[in-house]
């Protein structure tokens, strides 16, 4: 048996639980990393770097949603653990400024840097709000705590009305569509993943294995740059979009946007005007043909800045005319 095997197991689970665990950080840097790559993915979706928009793609949403899911299950275990010998009220208060001012910063840094889609209920937003909602969870049976967390799930089916539509309500996730923005995790069903993170503490606190985890301590770079993430995990989260967007912005100036991912709202407009009277095929080739005619004219950038007039729109129909008697349908 190792030495931090034997140190871990001379203490009770309530007495280890306050102290830093190594497999905890190495699974809030494990969230962290994923979270960047998703970022930087839809950082050169945004900027156009791409052709493909991840965002409609499922599977990138799904983890999207798993790592906010991981964030929040590990945000309920660390609460119980820290308060696993007797609730700290002035520890959680100062955590809860923490997070609750960063979340408010994300809101002010976002508001001008997207006021169309600010973040005003993101991540951060909801692990501070479902921290105090979970604070009556931590001395109850895991089994009530895990029912609780189903019916979290189950309510944006079962509750939503009209009535919840309303903006100042959209923290709640029960209303009928999702605001436009940049993040949302409502309390609905985000508080799910803190509740079960709360009773996989409470069970973990009840078994002596826990010991050997609590006990586990990092012995390579990896798991060691990994701790150093999960413990940095509120700085990074605040600075590396401004450091990846700006270093993509960077390579954006000097190699220029995705030919395919630039033209595609013009490609979607024309496809969708040509399917009326052609058939797929067809309409593809034709607006291929309509967009590599307008690069080369000073239509180009008026399409793309969405400035055209009326007089634009008529060269534009000519050379989707002459494009189609070039390729006429088969």
């Amino acid at each position: 048996m190792r030495h931090s095997d034997v140190k871990a197991s001379s203490f009770p689970p309530q007495a280890i639980a306050v102290q830093r665990w190594d497999a905890i950080d190495v699974a809030r840097g494990l969230a962290i990393l994923a979270m960047i790559v998703y970022h930087f993915s839809w950082d050169l979706s945004f900027l156009k770097l791409i052709e493909t928009n991840i965002l409609e793609i499922p599977a990138w949403r799904w983890f999207a949603r798993g790592i906010a899911g991981s964030f929040l299950m590990l945000s309920g275990l660390g609460l119980v653990l820290a308060h696993a010998k007797s609730f700290d009220g002035r520890s959680f208060l100062k955590r809860l400024i923490k997070v609750g001012g960063a979340a408010l910063a994300v809101t002010f840094a976002t508001y001008f840097a997207f006021p169309d889609s600010y973040i005003f209920f993101g991540i951060l937003h909801c692990i501070a709000v479902s921290s105090v909602l979970a604070l009556p969870f931590l001395r109850m049976h895991p089994a009530v705590t895990l029912t609780i967390a189903a019916l979290c799930l189950m309510a944006p089916h079962v509750l939503t009305a009209p009535v919840l539509d309303a903006p100042w309500l959209d923290w709640l996730g029960l209303g009928s569509a999702d605001p436009v923005t940049n993040d949302y995790v409502p309390i609905f069903p985000w508080l799910a993943p803190v509740l079960i993170g709360v009773a996989a503490g409470r069970a973990l606190l009840a078994r002596q294995e826990t010991m050997r985890l609590a006990g586990w301590r990092s012995r390579n770079r990896l798991s060691g740059l990994l701790i150093w993430a999960g413990r940095k995990s509120l700085p990074i989260y605040l600075t590396h979009q401004v450091i990846l967007l700006g270093i993509l912005y960077g390579v954006l100036q000097i190699v220029g946007p995705n030919r395919m991912a630039e033209a595609q709202p013009f490609m979607l407009q024309c496809q969708a005007t040509c399917l009326q009277n052609a058939q797929p095929q067809t309409c593809r080739a034709l607006c291929s043909c309509t967009v590599e005619t307008l690069r080369q004219s000073d239509l180009w950038q008026k399409v793309l800045n969405d400035t055209t007039t009326a007089e634009d729109q008529a060269r534009i129909s000519r050379a989707a005319q002459q494009c189609l008697r070039q390729s006429p349908p088969s």
